[in-house]
């Protein structure tokens, strides 16, 4: 890759510039024209390598979201996951080794709406379905360094007491879609919102410090930039020891993302989750036997559950369905 492109796609993944012109900001710390960067960003976009530049927002705060699973035979996978991309709601979708194969994660204006499009998917395919709701999250940021190896990320942090904002749940679903890569991004989106383009700034910033707004940044397509080893571990975790693994596994350097989810008595009895995003098998297997001799996780039964394909990969719907 260009090595302005790939320091691009490094260095902004968080902490988009809050201005008016962020990529004219962007361009001085690169040494680029703020045309030279919407350009580059627009043709990365279009190669598949970044999937927007925008937000991304904490689960279960502005909506409803789950992560959910299905064992479908090998026959019916193309017509199944064509259904469940079909929902707007779905915004992941994988297929995984495992005999619950096909993984994706829903989101909802609400719990209800939520509940709503999960029982369509039940009717529609006649199979069962695990609904994975988020307990808590150890580290829920998948931005990571492109290079310089395997670097973790910090311990996600609980969000501070906040109160959503008339609007809120609108400005995070348009920050989720994606901004306009346009030299005044901030001015479309106070337009497309009937909003000022300094008031959106400011709450942006507010729902930033508040940790609702997870990142702000340059959203990539980690397989498409050589990612392709990417694994999801799931722990048999007992309930009394998953916060210490939890944060064990998010500061392990190589895990991309760690959190505990409700398990399903008599279907699925793993707690503890982690994802680890490598370029080849061996290299992801060596983060995880690394990560079995943490303290923290000695002894604990895993399953290993390489993804491989990928559906649909979309930012999270959090405006209620028309």
């Amino acid at each position: 890759m260009n090595a302005l492109d790939l320091r691009l796609l490094d260095e902004f993944q968080r902490d988009l510039p809050l201005c008016p012109q962020p990529f004219a900001a962007i361009g001085a710390a690169l040494g680029l024209t703020e045309s030279a960067v919407i350009d580059r960003l627009i043709r990365l976009r279009a190669n598949g390598q970044v999937a927007r530049v925008g937000g991304t927002v904490r689960p279960n705060t502005a909506g409803a979201s789950t992560l959910a699973a299905m064992a479908v035979p090998e026959d019916r996978i193309e017509d199944i996951a064509a259904l469940v991309g079909t929902e707007p709601g779905v915004n992941h979708s994988y297929l995984r080794e495992a005999d619950w194969n096909l993984w994706f994660v829903a989101t909802a204006a609400d719990s209800e709406e939520l509940a709503a499009l999960l029982d369509r998917l039940r009717s529609a395919s006649g199979l069962q379905l695990l609904d994975l709701r988020l307990v808590r999250p150890f580290n829920i940021d998948l931005g990571f360094r492109l290079t310089g190896g395997l670097r973790a990320m910090p311990s996600d942090r609980p969000p501070l007491p906040y109160q959503l904002h008339p609007g809120d749940s609108a400005l995070l679903h348009e920050l989720s879609a994606g901004l306009a890569l346009t030299p005044r991004p901030f001015a479309a989106l106070a337009e497309a919102l009937g909003r000022d383009e300094d008031a959106v700034i400011t709450r942006v910033a507010a729902l930033l410090a508040a940790g609702i707004i997870t990142r702000l940044g340059v959203i990539v397509r980690h397989r498409a930039l050589g990612f392709t080893a990417n694994a999801m571990v799931v722990w048999d975790a007992p309930p009394e020891q998953a916060e210490a693994a939890g944060h064990a596994l998010a500061a392990h350097p190589g895990v991309t993302l760690a959190y505990e989810r409700r398990t399903v008595p008599g279907l699925w009895p793993w707690r503890l989750y982690s994802m680890i995003h490598a370029r080849s098998r061996p290299e992801a297997l060596a983060v995880l036997e690394a990560a079995t001799r943490l303290p923290a996780l000695q002894g604990m039964a895993h399953r290993v559950l390489f993804s491989t394909r990928c559906f649909k990969q979309t930012g999270a719907r959090l405006r209620r369905a028309a």
